[in-house]
């Protein structure tokens, strides 16, 4: 990927931020309502852990303000919208809650398996409730999701999307254990992890707007591409991350020793910084500021840092293509491309 390239995708997602911002908070506004509705069909201790861990409310069930971007439910609207225009967006809102549901399943059962301490700027669900409530408000949030999708073929995509999210989290648990993994094995992760959830999204949005089989094919593959770019970009700012934006501490994924894919691509570019990045993962006790530091010059220095964004320009780059050749709509192309390139250079 060339710096030309990339610098004019940059500045086309500058000047479509604005209008990105409004897409999303109107995506917030036609799903949190329905999103509410179907939460509050919970018990009501697995209501409060899942409205905690969305955002909802405090850890007494009294309201606040925070709530996720909503990106998932905006790409399956979005791209119902590119499929029929406007007529296609109540037929799609279910799709768009049944997405969001599995994103917070999958959250809150991947910080009990990762033992993640903060989410959202806040201490996460089973810190708060406990192991045992986190997981079955997971459990529970899981079951609306099928519950509210749809008929077939739709509940077709959901299954086999969530097959593919266990079988990434069983490669990911694996991968713990393993000091030889390579590149194309972290990029598979991140299709199986991230990918399969934005594909499915954009799959569903179509298919619930009438789209032909095809063609929803394409935006799933559109979909999944600009899902391991978002992957890409989530660990660059793993370790990079501001953490008022991230909710996260400066080089967070190094301090839980994650191999993530800039790590494992500066350990696949040079053979001693490989080494010394293993010595210091492998040091018993809790790593310190410093050890943030060496690790994080070592995977700058190896060049690890600068092959995830171009990797992720180059993701972007066939995301792209993918959805010219589903035939959007000039106009929901457009918003959908400025989209996907702000998901992408999201504080790069």
């Amino acid at each position: 990927m060339s710096e030309t390239i990339s610098a004019a995708h940059t500045s086309v997602s500058l000047l479509a931020k604005r209008e990105v911002m409004q897409l999303l908070a109107q995506t917030r506004d036609l799903v949190d309502p329905e999103y509410r509705r179907t939460v509050d069909r919970l018990q009501p201790k697995l209501r409060l852990v899942a409205g905690y861990h969305i955002g909802w409310w405090d850890t007494e069930g009294l309201p606040c303000a925070q709530h996720g971007k909503g990106i998932r439910p905006a790409f399956a609207l979005s791209c119902a919208r590119a499929v029929s225009g406007e007529a296609g967006v109540a037929s799609s809102l279910p799709a768009a809650v049944a997405v969001e549901l599995v994103h917070d399943f999958s959250l809150l059962h991947d910080d009990v398996m990762d033992g993640d301490l903060v989410r959202r700027h806040r201490p996460t669900a089973w810190k708060v409730y406990g192991v045992g409530h986190a997981i079955l408000a997971g459990d529970a949030l899981l079951a609306l999701a099928v519950n509210v999708v749809g008929g077939a073929p739709l509940t077709v995509v959901l299954s086999e999307m969530l097959l593919e999210l266990c079988a990434g989290q069983v490669r990911d648990l694996e991968c713990e254990q393993r000091s030889d993994i390579p590149v194309e094995e972290g990029l598979l992760l991140a299709e199986e992890k991230t990918g399969a959830l934005l594909g499915a999204a954009c799959q569903l949005g179509a298919l619930s707007a009438g789209a032909e089989p095809d063609t929803a094919a394409l935006y799933r593959r559109f979909g999944r591409e600009l899902g391991v770019a978002f992957q890409l970009i989530d660990d660059v700012l793993g370790l990079t991350g501001v953490p008022g934006r991230t909710g996260k501490p400066v080089g967070a994924d190094l301090l839980r020793r994650k191999k993530s894919l800039p790590v494992l691509a500066a350990m696949a570019s040079d053979a001693s910084r490989r080494a010394e990045i293993f010595r210091v993962y492998g040091r018993e006790g809790a790593l310190g500021d410093r050890d943030v530091e060496r690790l994080l010059r070592l995977i700058e220095e190896a060049g690890g840092l600068a092959w995830a964004r171009a990797e992720a320009d180059r993701r972007l780059n066939t995301a792209l293509e993918l959805l010219r050749e589903a035939g959007a709509a000039p106009a929901e192309e457009r918003k959908l491309r400025a989209l996907a390139e702000l998901v992408t250079y999201r504080d790069r």
